[in-house]
């Protein structure tokens, strides 16, 4: 790398400082030994070897902490010697001329990398900083100087930087005063502190490293030691940050990404009215798919759907796996009906896949529902719920189809029919089943329709299954023709578990017959004679589970 304008810049500094300090009474020995320390770090780094000699043995002559002022006759004879270090310029170098303007702004680069590896440099040598400035930004890091404590903190908090350079000697405060302030909010947000200083103690690197930086470099640096290192540990965070936010399984982001972007969404609604739309999505008839291909094959459907999606929407929304199977997606700068029309898109290609089982292959699809952000919205929870609204509206109609929020959909949600069937050949227990639950209300849902059958076979010979229905079956254990256990084993090979909830109703008070029926597909049993009130707690559970489903 080129460094002969960095050479001619530190050699007008140095004339620079020479004429300054000529024009005042003193200078103070703090002045010097900053001086000399700085210069050090600069020269050995771009290769001045004869200056950085020179400036480490002078350094040693001159306390940091004293209050002392030195004369003109006292301090001159020390730095005189440096402007004859230097060749005689023949020609200005183009650019040699420190722009404020370049130095403080960092080039202009996509949003999302400026973001990932932003590097914070606080170090007060101002030949230094514009030095490793240009090798940073040459390698594709967006860079900010600050050459004062306080301006370090500033651009820290402002900024948000990934990565910080922090001298150990700043003018207004040390760099451990720096580091002090910082290093919490640096650990939460994973960012490494990369500490330098031309004094390389075991003190100074210990009380750095207790302190929480991460490493230690010794002025001068070694060009290419820095970048490998800035390009490890920005690898490194990486990871770390991977690790936190996405869903290890699926690669999806996780809840707490998407709480975090949603917060994010909200407050730019709030400040610019930049609208977004939100989609839940949910994979229809999931549990069948892992009770009957395995949770191996689950999952493989669950990686699918999030490649799928992500090469569907690329970066014009952020998915994240809400829980389950079910699945948020955020798309800033979309209005619903730009989002439907996204999800449908999705929707044709994942539908499409063919996941193979044996000598077969099944297929699987998904329900969605869609809810743009307004003002009456308010907060992020109620647009959430806006969305679930939609989805559980998409889901009753018949799935594998999307659903935009409308607000008649309260009502609609409180119009939920769920279906009680009880199968038993007693008639007394038949009547007092169906008249204790014939109006009566699950807590969250409003109607229940109650209707009975005298034997299993009349049951199942009947159309009493709608596929946009929810059910839960009471289902006497021992009936005459068909066993009520034989009914249990031809409902679960012929319908999709998360419609239907199966109660058994036993008088076999016997532990074996009860495995036997749960290993079938019983969701719970009640033992005959039965207590009502004990019934209607185990039936308000299973409602309230296959509703919300």
């Amino acid at each position: 790398m080129k460094t002969e304008k960095y050479k001619k810049l530190i050699h007008q500094r140095i004339i620079q400082t020479i004429e300054d300090w000529s024009n005042q009474d003193a200078v103070a020995e703090q002045e010097i030994h900053r001086f000399f320390h700085n210069l050090k770090g600069t020269s050995g780094t771009i290769g001045l070897a004869e200056v950085e000699k020179f400036s480490e043995a002078k350094e040693l002559l001159f306390s940091e902490k004293s209050a002392k002022a030195l004369q003109l006759a006292n301090w001159s004879e020390h730095v005189l010697p440096l402007a004859d270090m230097f060749p005689p310029a023949e020609q200005r170098v183009e650019g040699s001329e420190l722009d404020a303007g370049s130095l403080f702004q960092a080039h202009s680069f996509d949003e999302n990398f400026r973001t990932q590896k932003r590097v914070l440099v606080i170090d007060d040598d101002v030949e230094f900083v514009t030095y490793v400035k240009e090798i940073l930004e040459k390698h594709d890091y967006p860079v900010s100087i600050a050459l004062t404590a306080e301006r370090g903190l500033k651009i820290f908090y402002e900024w948000k930087p990934s990565l910080i350079l922090l001298d150990f000697i700043l003018p207004d405060q040390s760099g451990m005063y720096v580091l002090q302030h910082i290093v919490e909010k640096a650990k939460l947000e994973h960012i490494p502190i990369i500490m330098v200083s031309g004094n390389f103690s075991i003190e100074n690197q210990v009380n750095a490293y207790r302190s929480g930086a991460m490493d230690f470099l010794a002025k001068p640096l070694e060009v290419e030691l820095l970048t490998a290192l800035i390009e490890n540990r920005f690898a490194m965070k990486k990871d770390w940050d991977r690790s936190i936010i996405v869903d290890e399984l699926t690669g999806a982001y996780n809840r707490k990404h998407f709480n975090r972007m949603m917060r994010q969404q909200m407050d730019d609604f709030k400040r610019s009215d930049y609208i977004f739309s939100l989609v839940m999505l949910d994979l229809d008839y999931f549990k069948h798919v892992n009770d009957t291909h395995g949770h191996l094959k689950g999952d493989e459907v669950l990686q699918a759907f999030v490649s799928t999606a992500q090469d569907v929407v690329q970066t014009k929304g952020i998915l994240c796996r809400y829980g389950g199977e079910e699945f948020a997606l955020i798309l800033p700068r979309m209005d619903s009906v730009q989002a439907a029309g996204l999800i449908e898109q999705f929707r044709h290609t994942f539908n499409a896949i063919k996941f193979p089982v044996k000598d077969a292959a099944f297929q699987v699809t998904f329900s969605s529902g869609i809810a743009q952000i307004s003002g009456e919205t308010g907060h992020a929870e109620k647009l959430v719920d806006e969305a679930d609204q939609a989805l559980y509206c998409a889901k009753r109609a018949g799935r594998n189809q999307t659903v935009m929020y409308s607000a008649e959909m309260l009502e609609r949600k409180n119009e939920t029919v769920l279906n009680l069937i009880v199968v038993d050949d007693d008639p007394l227990i038949r009547d007092i089943l169906i008249n204790r639950f014939f109006n009566w209300k699950p807590t969250n849902h409003a109607k229940v329709n109650a209707l009975g059958f005298a034997d299993g076979r009349s049951f199942l010979s009947s159309d009493w299954y709608d596929e946009s229905a929810k059910y839960i079956i009471l289902l006497d254990g021992s009936m005459p023709d068909l066993d009520g256990l034989e009914v249990l084993r031809q409902l679960r090979e012929r319908y999709p578990g998360q419609q239907l909830l199966i109660i058994m109703l036993t008088a076999r008070n016997n532990t074996e017959d009860i495995v036997h029926a749960l290993q079938i597909g019983a969701d719970d049993y009640v033992v005959k004679p039965f207590h009502m009130q004990e019934l209607v707690l185990r039936i308000e559970r299973l409602a309230s589970r296959i509703l919300n489903d």
